[in-house]
């Protein structure tokens, strides 16, 4: 099985926090050997991100698995195809099911095109996605770092991210989202690895989203 691509500037990104930011340095290099890697295809990842809101890890992947034995390949057409009343059967609830086929008409409609995010930037992305019911900025962004590997995004509500600039930078102090920004103004254009590193300080085990 073939591991997953690490994004192509990973490296160079390293070098270059490490050399603007002593502490950012001291993390990146208590994790040598992991990087960020893409996860599955887009309709996929915004989907699965659907069925985790608001349960536990161990249950939306108790509910992934029902739902992928209930349509093989997730197809966006084939989740529409289903129905409100199968997709309920595999645990969703009505909510989450609507938000599932919400996001499935997208794609099939052409509202969704992930062919044209080549071109497009960060926002214009977000806009796009939180235009789905049940998508908001926090997952779009989280869909712009785990599956687009996009390099520069710094998700400021992620309280993963205030947690550990709390930690490492303001000794347990809570921080707002401008402080925040006015600290990662050194980190860009590569705010998306100093954030992925900062979620290490805090767990050393990458999360798949």
């Amino acid at each position: 099985m073939n591991e997953a691509p690490t994004p192509g500037y990973w490296l160079r990104a390293k070098r270059s926090l490490a050399r603007r930011d002593a502490v950012m340095g001291r993390i990146i290099r208590a994790y040598p050997r992991i990087a960020l890697q893409s996860r599955g295809d887009p309709f996929q990842t915004l989907a699965r991100s659907i069925v985790g809101q608001q349960i536990s890890v161990k249950a939306a992947q108790s509910v992934w698995g029902r739902l992928a034995a209930a349509v093989p390949g997730l197809a966006p057409q084939d989740v529409i195809t289903l129905g409100m009343r199968r997709l309920r059967a595999v645990g969703l609830s009505e909510r989450k099911a609507e938000y599932l086929r919400d996001l499935a008409r997208h794609f099939v409609n052409g509202s969704i095109q992930p062919h044209l995010w080549l071109q497009m930037d960060d926002e214009a992305i977000i806009a796009e996605l939180v235009e789905v019911r049940g998508i908001g900025r926090w997952t779009a962004e989280m869909f712009l770092i785990f599956n687009l590997l996009r390099p520069d995004v710094l998700p400021v509500d992620d309280l993963g991210l205030q947690r550990a600039v709390s930690l490492n930078y303001c000794a347990g102090k809570q921080v707002c989202a401008d402080e925040i920004r006015v600290l990662a103004a050194q980190w860009a254009p590569w705010r998306s690895v100093a954030t992925w590193y900062l979620w290490r300080s805090l767990d050393p085990v990458p999360v798949e989203y």
